[in-house]
C-alpha cells in the first residue's frame, strides 16, 4: 500500500514536469522571420490587444504578409493570461514580448484601453521616447488606460489625450457610423491621390464592416489621407448613407509625426480601420502594407500592385466583446 503509494505520488511529479515543460517550450509570442523583400532587415513589432475588435487575429495575418511578401521580421505579441499563456484580450495587464521594441525599427500598435505592469510599460515608453516610427490601428487611439497614480500614467486617454492625442492625433470621441449596421468605404482625401500610402489604392478600394469613428479636428501635424464613407449597411456594395454623417465625412486615415527626447522626428500612420474583418478587403490590406513601407522611409520601394495576398487560412472572427477564440495560444499564428 505504501508502496502504491509512492509510486503514484511519483507519477504525478512526472505529469507536472511534463505539463510544465510543455508550458515552458509554448512561445509567448510569434516571430516571422522575413522572407526576401525590400524590407529585408528591418524590424517590425506588431502588438494586439483589443477586447473587441479582434487584433489578436488581425496582426498576425498582417504580420504574415509583411515578413512573406515584402522581407520585414514581425514580432506579434498578445494580451494573454500569464499563467498558462492563452490568448486572452481581455486581460488588460498583460502583454509579454515587448522587450523586442528595443531593436524595432516599427511599432504598429491596436490595443484599447490596457493598464501594462510597469516593466512592460517601460519598453513602450522607450520606444516612443525615442522618436521611432508608429502605426496606430482602430482602437489604439484610445490604446492605454492606467490609473493616475501609476508610473506610466500619461499615456492614458483620459490624461489630456494620452497616447492617442498626443502621438496618434486624436483620443476617442464616439461611433460616427452606426456600430454594427454601417460600415465603411474609404475615399481618397482632396490632394493625396499620389500619397505612397496610397499606392496602387483607388476610390473604394478600402473597405471594412467596421464603423466610422468621430474624430476632433485634428492638430496641424496631421495630414488626413482616406474619408470615411458612411455606408447604408454592412456589405462592400451598399450604398453610402444620405445626409449629414457624410456631409463632412470624418478622416479614416491620417500621417501625423511625433519628436523623440533627442530630437528624432518619427513618422505615424494613423487609421481608425484595423478589425480583423477588414482585412479580408484587398485595398484594406494594401493600405497597411504601403503604410509600414512610408512609415520606415521605403516609399520609394511602393509598387502600385504589391503582393498583399493572404497568407494560410484567415476566416476573421467577428469583432465584438467576448467573440474571442478561446484557448489559442500564440503558437497557433506561427507561419507554417
Amino acid at each position: 500500500m505504501k508502496r502504491d503509494r509512492i509510486t503514484t505520488g511519483v507519477w504525478a511529479l512526472v505529469f507536472v514536469g511534463i505539463v510544465s515543460g510543455a508550458f515552458a517550450a509554448e512561445p509567448k509570442w510569434v516571430v516571422y522571420e522575413g522572407f526576401d523583400g525590400p524590407g529585408k532587415g528591418k524590424e517590425i513589432v506588431l502588438i494586439s490587444g483589443d477586447e473587441e475588435y479582434r487584433s489578436e487575429e488581425a496582426l498576425p495575418q498582417l504580420g504574415k504578409i509583411l515578413a512573406r511578401h515584402h522581407g520585414f521580421k514581425c514580432t506579434v505579441v498578445f494580451s494573454q493570461d500569464p499563467k498558462t499563456g492563452v490568448i486572452n484580450p481581455d486581460n488588460s495587464h498583460n502583454i509579454p514580448g515587448l522587450e523586442a521594441l528595443k531593436t524595432a525599427d516599427l511599432m504598429v500598435i491596436a490595443t484599447r484601453f490596457r493598464d501594462l505592469v510597469d516593466d512592460q510599460m517601460v519598453h513602450i515608453d522607450a520606444y516612443v521616447r525615442a522618436g521611432k516610427p508608429i502605426i496606430g490601428m482602430r482602437t489604439a487611439t484610445h490604446a492605454f488606460n492606467i490609473p493616475g497614480n501609476k508610473k506610466y500614467a500619461s499615456y492614458s486617454f483620459n490624461r489630456k489625450g494620452g497616447f492617442g492625442k498626443q502621438i496618434l492625433g486624436d483620443t476617442w470621441l464616439n461611433h460616427h457610423g452606426h456600430h454594427g449596421r454601417q460600415s465603411t468605404r474609404g475615399l481618397i482625401a482632396k490632394g493625396q491621390e499620389k500619397h505612397p500610402i496610397l499606392k496602387g489604392i483607388k476610390d473604394g478600394d478600402i473597405w471594412g464592416p467596421t464603423d466610422v469613428y468621430g474624430v476632433r479636428p485634428l492638430a496641424a501635424t496631421c495630414k488626413p489621407i482616406v474619408m470615411g464613407q458612411v455606408l447604408k449597411g454592412m456589405k462592400f456594395e451598399d450604398e453610402p448613407l444620405e445626409g449629414k454623417k457624410n456631409n463632412p465625412m470624418m478622416p479614416v486615415s491620417w500621417t501625423n509625426s511625433h519628436k523623440g527626447d533627442d530630437g528624432t522626428v518619427g513618422r505615424v500612420f494613423t487609421t481608425t480601420m484595423g478589425a480583423a474583418t477588414d482585412l479580408v478587403v484587398e485595398g484594406s490590406r494594401r493600405m497597411m502594407v504601403n503604410a509600414a513601407y512610408w512609415a520606415v522611409g521605403l516609399e520609394d520601394k511602393i509598387v502600385a500592385k504589391s503582393k498583399v495576398d493572404i497568407v494560410g487560412k484567415f476566416e476573421p472572427t467577428q469583432f465584438g466583446f467576448g467573440k474571442y477564440k478561446r484557448g489559442i495560444m500564440p503558437s497557433a499564428h506561427l507561419l507554417k
